[in-house]
């Protein structure tokens, strides 16, 4: 079975040609320029001189910038404190903030002893409204988890924290 199709020309009266409209509305465009992001950390993560008699914790609140402890660990000197950042950005525009989910690892200067640093917690809402005068703060907090037998000395590590417009 085979079929053939003839493509046959219509010719048009030049009446018959449409002729251009134009709308009744112009369209328009438009775009939002945010100005760049920025964070800078204005002071680490810092839990202070510990003595440790025992396994436990230590815990910073970011909100009240405080240190509690349980187990056999307790709190020597007033040192401790959240991480403190400040960002920049567009104002009035809203902002993702996004610390650690998972635990890091601190480990002693001049050895291989660590300790871990996890429940990470955020001083407010992790969205927030960037202020009139373009400018924002925040602070971390978390919990370090402290084992028996801890050897004396200063544990160290880093974590991520960043700030996006969503």
């Amino acid at each position: 079975l085979c079929r053939f199709v003839a493509a046959v020309p219509i010719l048009l009266s030049p009446s018959a040609v449409a002729a251009p409209v134009a709308a009744p509305q112009p369209a328009s465009g438009s775009a939002m320029v945010l100005g760049s992001l920025s964070v800078a950390k204005r002071a680490d993560l810092d839990f202070g001189a510990l003595i440790v008699n025992g396994a436990g914790t230590a815990v910073i609140n970011p909100v009240a910038g405080t240190l509690s402890t349980t187990g056999g660990v307790t709190a020597f000197g007033s040192a401790a404190r959240p991480a403190v950042f400040t960002g920049t950005g567009s104002r009035n525009s809203v902002v993702l903030i996004r610390i650690p989910k998972d635990p890091i690892t601190l480990t002693r200067m001049g050895g291989t002893e660590t300790v871990t640093v996890s429940s990470w917690t955020l001083d407010g809402d992790k969205n927030r409204k960037i202020p009139l005068g373009n400018a924002f703060d925040f602070a971390v907090g978390a919990t370090l988890t402290v084992g028996a037998g801890l050897a004396d000395g200063t544990y160290v590590g880093s974590f991520d924290v960043t700030v996006q417009y969503p």
